[in-house]
């Protein structure tokens, strides 16, 4: 399960990066990440 979320934060963040998700309206998948990734850490 960790392995498939550090996966898919790695792609959103390059995709980020790159500007594949500002063209095509996907912004909100970086702060559905952060929203989701954020949590995990701190209860860890």
């Amino acid at each position: 399960m960790w392995f498939l979320m550090y996966a898919l934060s790695s792609v959103i963040i390059i995709l980020h990066y790159v500007g594949v998700l500002a063209r095509n309206n996907l912004q909100w998948l970086v702060y559905v990440l952060v929203v989701t990734i954020i949590p995990a850490i701190i209860w860890l």
